[in-house]
C-alpha cells in the first residue's frame, strides 16, 4: 500500500492530474449517495431560507423602504430575492464543515490516507457534493420566491449567469466551510463555527436592506463586502434593481459582476490552498 501511495505521489503532471480529478469524482459521488440515502438533510435545508422568503416578503415587505420602489411590497420582494439566494449558498458553509468534521471524528479521512489517491481529492469532492446539493436547494427556493411574486425582468442567459455567481460563492465558501472543519474536533463545533461569523456577513451587507441606510462605517463595510457584491450582481442580472435606485460609488457596487466573480475566485484560490495544507498536517 505505501508503495503504491508513494508511486502515486511521483506520477507524472499529468497523470497526476488526471487521477486528482477521478479521485475527486469517487468521494464527490460517495457524497452525493450518502445525501440520498439521508433525505431530511436536504429538506432541513430548504426549510430555513423558505422561511426567511416567507418572512421577509410578508413580515417586513411592507415596512421597508426601497429607493425607486418606495414601500411596495412586490418592490421589495423582487429586491430581497438576491440576498435570500446568497444567504442561502452561503449558509450552506455550516453543512460542508459538520460533514467533514464527521469525517475526521469518525476515522474516515485517515482511512482515505491509506489509499493511494490525490491528497486534494478528499476536500474537492466533498465541496462539489455540495455544490449539487445547493443547487437543487436553490432551483426549490426560485420556484419559491416566484410564487410570492419574485419575478425577473431581463433575458434567459442573464439570470442564469445570475445564478451562476451565486453558485460560484457557495462553491467558494465552502472551501471556508472544509478549512473549520478540519480546524475542530467535533461536528457540533464545526456547525457553530460556521455559523458564527455568517450572520455578520450577510447582515452588514445590502441583502435585506439598502447599505444606504447604515452609519458611514458600516456602509464601507457592506459594500465591499464580497457577499454584497454577488448580492448586486444578481440584482443586475435578474433586473430586480428598482428604476432610479442609487448605486453606490464603492468599485464592488459600480462593478457588481467582476467583483463578484474576483472576489469568489481568490476566496476558493486562499482557502483551498490553506485546507488542504491542514489537511495534511491534521491527518498525518
Amino acid at each position: 500500500m505505501s508503495a503504491a501511495t508513494d508511486s502515486a505521489r511521483i506520477a507524472p503532471p499529468g497523470n497526476a492530474l488526471a487521477q486528482s480529478v477521478r479521485d475527486s469524482m469517487v468521494v464527490a459521488k460517495r457524497n452525493l449517495i450518502r445525501m440520498t440515502r439521508i433525505p431530511e438533510m436536504l429538506i432541513f435545508g430548504l426549510i430555513q431560507p423558505i422561511m426567511f422568503v416567507v418572512l421577509f416578503s410578508y413580515v417586513f415587505g411592507g415596512s421597508i423602504s426601497v429607493p425607486g420602489a418606495g414601500l411596495s411590497p412586490t418592490g421589495y420582494r423582487e429586491f430581497l430575492m438576491a440576498g435570500i439566494f446568497a444567504q442561502t449558498v452561503t449558509f450552506a458553509t455550516a453543512g460542508a464543515g459538520a460533514g467533514i468534521a464527521d469525517d475526521m471524528h469518525k476515522g474516515l479521512i485517515d482511512r482515505f490516507r491509506s489509499l493511494p489517491m490525490a491528497r486534494g481529492a478528499v476536500l474537492t469532492g466533498r465541496t462539489l457534493a455540495d455544490l449539487v446539493q445547493t443547487a437543487l436547494t436553490m432551483v426549490v427556493l426560485a420556484v419559491v420566491a416566484v410564487l410570492v411574486g419574485w419575478r425577473t425582468h431581463e433575458n434567459f442567459g442573464k439570470v442564469l449567469v445570475g445564478f451562476g455567481l451565486l453558485l460560484l460563492l457557495g462553491y467558494a465558501f465552502s472551501w471556508i466551510g472544509a478549512l473549520i472543519g478540519l480546524s475542530v474536533r467535533t461536528p457540533e463545533a464545526a456547525t457553530s463555527g460556521g455559523l458564527i461569523w455568517l450572520f455578520p456577513l450577510t447582515f452588514i451587507s445590502n441583502a435585506f436592506v439598502p447599505s444606504e441606510n447604515m452609519p458611514s462605517f458600516l456602509q464601507t463595510i457592506a459594500n465591499w463586502n464580497p457577499f454584497s457584491a454577488t448580492v448586486q450582481a444578481c440584482r443586475q442580472l435578474f433586473g430586480n434593481l428598482p428604476a432610479g435606485y442609487p448605486v453606490p460609488g464603492a468599485w464592488p457596487m459600480q462593478h457588481p459582476v467582476w467583483a463578484s466573480l474576483l472576489w469568489s475566485v481568490l476566496i476558493v484560490v486562499v482557502f483551498r490552498t490553506l485546507a488542504v495544507r491542514k489537511y495534511r498536517s491534521a491527518t498525518a
